[in-house]
């Protein structure tokens, strides 16, 4: 799904959420064609190329409310999304932000690699290299945008930014990790699993269109 695509998406998801026109909360996952992303707290020196070079190479930059600073999403990525109301689900902030890292830290230990928190930097981490990111945003005491986690995705376009906003940090994925490519599909089921473990729910499968 296009990044602009799925960030309409969630507008309206928070909203009808605020408005109790949507009865639960929804987790979207999914894979975005080439974009980098702009946080609250970041801007454009934090690429290291002009938006020239970009315009060439068919990458839009696009700035948001979410927390954080600049990222690449791109296929071989998956995208988590919840769309979460912390006060129904009464948890905090950080707990809710440790949650997410514990998601990705599980998955990544399904395949023998052994993720960590960095305290640097919300998100997991392999041997000092990034292999997934976290930034929200909150609304109404509801939050969205959510986590990225690097599985077979190109690391090239990492190199023409200051990935969130750190100089000299690598970047790495679960190809990179063990050299083979992953299928996406077990991934997805994979970290579904460990969602509802982590935050104790049920995750029912909805299409898309019924959320509109």
């Amino acid at each position: 799904m296009g990044y602009k695509d799925a960030w309409d998406l969630q507008t309206h998801l928070v909203s009808a959420r605020h408005e109790n026109r949507v009865a639960t909360d929804v987790v979207l996952m999914m894979e975005h064609p080439a974009v980098f992303t702009v946080g609250r707290r970041g801007g454009l020196n934090d690429l290291t190329v002009s938006q020239n070079f970009l315009k060439k190479a068919g990458i839009p930059v696009i700035q948001v409310e979410r927390g954080g600073r600049i990222t690449f999403h791109g296929p071989g990525q998956l995208i988590m999304y919840p769309v979460v109301d912390l006060r129904a689900l009464n948890i905090a902030v950080t707990d809710y932000v440790g949650n997410l890292e514990e998601v990705m830290i599980r998955t990544a230990d399904n395949w023998g690699i052994k993720a960590e928190r960095n305290p640097m930097n919300a998100g997991v981490w392999v041997d000092g290299n990034k292999l997934g990111s976290i930034g929200i945003a909150i609304r109404h005491g509801i939050s969205f945008h959510g986590l990225a986690l690097n599985v077979n995705l190109s690391l090239k376009p990492f190199r023409w930014i200051n990935p969130c906003g750190l100089q000299g940090v690598g970047v790495t994925s679960m190809e990179r990790e063990l050299s083979s490519r992953i299928p996406m599909s077990q991934v997805r089921t994979t970290i579904k699993g460990h969602f509802e473990a982590v935050f104790g729910v049920e995750l029912v499968t909805a299409d898309s269109m019924s959320l509109t």
